[in-house]
């Protein structure tokens, strides 16, 4: 008999009048505002924008919703589409399943597009981003405890989560795996954290070990899972995705650091600096223009360094005039 326990939520919606709120989509809203929170307060920190990670998350987050889930039906589709199932259940995300290796991936594609369409480095906002999305990671997993699923074998130690009888579930005790998660999560944030300060990390190696850090702890943490899961060579395939992400992220430190060692000194370009320069380039090849031009005759349309014509040439001169009259009359 266990003396002390984690009691689940008798519901997973919470009725705020006519509007129903699922504990599930509360926890991962509240993740991605902390998340971006903190990325600013780093990209800032790092002589960025205040608003330019929010406007890049706007791109990254509804990919990586997609991802996330498309990654869950993909490697669960029997949840979905085995018989006496119900495929539409596949779109019911507040039911729970997001695969945060989806979620991370397609999220990638759509950061990658908002930092293109804003011009800066897409490593450099992940950097930044990184240990906010280990915090998000950490306050999402309390939406598994909200929804009575991803729990551990059964225990009884004193923070056993106590698990009611449901569909696909019996009661009992079980290791609380999504709070071992959460609890990790939170470790590799400020891991994170300590050794950008400590090493600056840049050129996405901050991200990377945010990424190999939390597939060391997810490793563990998945084998402790009692829930379906399909096995290759007798481990869940979450595990040997974990070590085959873990795998490449660190890959990438040693590369990285290699190839490109230190940090980005400039990680957002200053918009209106570069418009300024653009024009003084636009004004130099004007100058180079007209001074590249033939040169004009110096005395062309002055009236005063103009050639006069020989003797004789000018009729204009009425003295002139009268003199060549009187040379004529002398000769007759």
């Amino acid at each position: 008999m266990n003396l002390a326990s984690i009691p689940s939520p008798s519901t997973g919606v919470i009725e705020l009048g006519p509007i129903p709120l699922r504990g599930y989509a509360f926890c991962i809203i509240i993740g991605v505002f902390v998340a971006v929170w903190i990325g600013n307060k780093r990209w800032v920190a790092r002589g960025g924008k205040a608003g330019t990670v929010a406007d890049i998350a706007v791109w990254a987050v509804p990919f990586g919703l997609v991802g996330g889930r498309l990654y869950h039906v993909i490697t669960d589709y029997q949840l979905y589409f085995s018989e006496g199932q119900n495929w539409v259940d596949a779109f019911k995300i507040w039911e729970g399943g997001l695969g945060i290796w989806g979620a991370i991936a397609l999220g990638a594609v759509g950061a990658w597009i908002g930092c293109r369409r804003r011009g800066i480095p897409l490593p450099a906002w992940a950097d930044a981003l990184a240990p906010g999305i280990a915090v998000a990671q950490a306050i999402g997993r309390w939406g598994n405890w909200f929804n009575q699923e991803l729990y551990g074998r059964p225990t009884d130690l004193p923070w056993a989560l106590e698990i009611s009888e449901g569909p696909n579930r019996v009661a009992g005790t079980y290791h609380p795996t999504f709070l071992y998660e959460s609890l990790w999560c939170i470790g590799v944030a400020l891991l994170v954290i300590w050794a950008d300060r400590r090493f600056k990390l840049g050129h996405g190696r901050a991200f990377a070990l945010y990424v190999a850090a939390y597939c060391t702890g997810r490793g563990w943490i998945e084998y402790m899972r009692v829930d379906e899961a399909h096995h290759v060579l007798g481990l869940r395939l979450n595990v040997w995705t974990a070590i085959i992400v873990f795998a490449l992220a660190v890959a990438y430190i040693v590369i990285s650091a290699k190839l490109r060692p230190g940090r980005e000194e400039i990680v957002e370009p200053d918009k209106d600096a570069v418009a300024a320069g653009k024009a003084d380039e636009k004004k130099d090849e004007k100058k180079d223009d007209a001074s590249d031009a033939p040169e004009a005759d110096a005395t062309d349309g002055d009236p005063l360094t103009k050639d006069t014509p020989e003797d004789g040439a000018d009729d204009s001169d009425p003295l002139k005039k009268k003199d060549t009259a009187a040379e004529a009359a002398d000769k007759s």
